[in-house]
């Protein structure tokens, strides 16, 4: 039982496949359902043709159907050639002379229209009969965007159907080994690392066409990343190599024949290597703005980010995501080592630190005792005038911890803190919190700057309040 359905589901598998061939014909034709008498004629233009109001017994619906696909016609001693076919079918009305199909290029605006008549004398039998048309005289070319548009003859306004199609590429495996147009897809490549060169081999093609050869960067369409290389058909040597600068995943190799409207098949050697476009980042120290610009295009999103300690999960900031579609900018940015950008793209999850290089943090947070009886002094050390605020955390199951009751920092004038042997900058700011609710088992205390847009915080937590000073986690 089970062999039996295998058998039935490789037949089946095996009909789709062959279902999928282009078929193979020797000349364009037009047929008709049985019954009418039909002949074409070719018109390359269609915007001349004015619509006329339908009559009132003639439903709008008469179009029935539009179904397209592609023929291969390969005659003797020549190349082939791709044909539109075309199958429609209407219901005859005693104002109708037949049907018009019209096939325009989306890359050229070419228009070439075909109109099937039928003779007045099959017409007048066959009113309200359904007729069934197919005809495959439309020349069209590899990878071609049509948009096709059926409609009755004469024109009536309102009754017709519209219908994007696009021809097979050279992926199509009966395309790719008929056209000659996908030649370009046989070449061969090797990258060599050492010189930062692509090589590349073109199959010898004795009498065949020129051929052109390049690199480009793949946005939208493909930018060059270095001049064209053409091949002669003559050329002893059919190996080229193109030099690059940078190994992105966008930079592509692409060939094409030097025959009008050639179609160009496109490999990119490094599609797999994306480390590089996280490392794109920049900080201007003097506006204190941070930017990424990835080389090639990036889909997804970007966020701001901070650390709590080594190797633990980077925290979003608020407020701080942006599309990743192109250049990011983050305007006013405060440069600690925990802060982060975080890119949640198409290619994955990536962080990266652009600070976490630096020796020592832009300020410091610590504690210590405050004059106050009861109560913990935070202070904040800056080399440079700054506004900062605290909050009290509480360590929950989730992290980070839930933070509540903000305060915010007093500035402080560095005469009236006394440093003792401290040698650090002085205390440009401060909050005074009561013992008991700073020291209190599992609680944290977060400071952050104010006087910036994005800033990360620092972090102390389970405060050992007989000291008189922590250190940031």
């Amino acid at each position: 039982m089970l062999v039996g359905r295998a058998l039935a589901f490789l037949a089946l598998t095996w009909s789709a496949y062959r279902s999928l061939a282009i078929p193979t014909i020797a000349e364009c034709s037009l047929s008709c359902s049985q019954g009418f008498t039909c002949r074409s004629r070719v018109n390359r233009n269609m915007f001349n043709s004015f619509c006329r109001q339908p009559p009132t017994s003639m439903s709008r619906s008469v179009l029935e159907t539009l179904t397209l696909s592609t023929a291969m016609k390969c005659p003797p001693h020549d190349d082939c050639s791709l044909l539109l076919r075309v199958n429609a079918s209407l219901t005859l009305h005693e104002s109708l002379r037949g049907l018009e199909a019209c096939s325009t290029s989306l890359d050229t605006q070419e228009a070439q229209c075909q109109s099937v008549r039928v003779r007045r004398a099959s017409r007048q039998l066959q009113v309200g009969r359904q007729l069934q048309v197919h005809f495959d005289c439309f020349e069209v070319s590899v990878a071609q965007s049509l948009y096709v548009t059926l409609r009755t003859v004469p024109h009536f306004c309102g009754v017709q159907l519209d219908q994007q199609y696009h021809v097979e590429d050279c992926r199509d495996e009966d395309v790719r080994r008929n056209m000659p147009n996908c030649f370009a897809g046989k070449l061969s490549y090797w990258v060599d690392h050492s010189r930062k060169v692509v090589r590349v081999q073109l199959p010898e093609a004795p009498g065949g066409p020129d051929y052109y050869l390049r690199l480009c960067l793949k946005w939208f369409t493909c930018e060059d990343a270095g001049a064209a290389v053409r091949v002669t058909a003559s050329r002893v040597s059919r190996s080229v190599s193109l030099p690059y600068s940078q190994e992105l995943p966008c930079l592509c190799l692409e060939g094409w024949s030097a025959t009008p409207d050639a179609v160009r098949i496109q490999t990119c050697p490094f599609e797999d290597d994306t480390e590089i476009l996280w490392d794109a980042i920049s900080y201007h120290p003097g506006s204190r703005a941070l930017s990424w610009e990835p080389a090639c295009p990036v889909n997804g999103h970007v966020n701001l980010c901070w650390r709590p300690g080594p190797g633990a999960h980077c925290l979003k900031l608020e407020h701080s995501g942006q599309p990743a579609h192109g250049r990011v900018r983050y305007p006013l940015v405060d440069p600690q080592p925990q802060l982060c950008l975080k890119f949640s793209t198409s290619l994955g999850f990536r962080v990266r630190c652009p600070f976490e290089k630096l020796l020592f943090p832009a300020w410091k947070m610590t504690t210590q005792p405050a004059p106050s009886p009861g109560h913990l002094r935070v202070a904040f050390f800056s080399p440079s005038p700054a506004s900062f605020q605290v909050c009290l955390c509480h360590q929950g199951k989730t992290w980070p911890p839930a933070c509540h009751r903000v305060l915010r920092a007093m500035p402080l004038p560095p005469a009236s803190v006394s440093q003792g042997d401290r040698t650090e900058d002085p205390a440009v700011a401060f909050v005074d919190i009561p013992r008991d609710d700073a020291c209190a088992p599992s609680t944290c205390i977060q400071g952050w700057r104010t006087d910036v847009h994005f800033s990360a915080p620092q972090q102390l937590c389970n405060l050992q309040c007989a000291a008189t000073q922590g250190a940031a986690a």
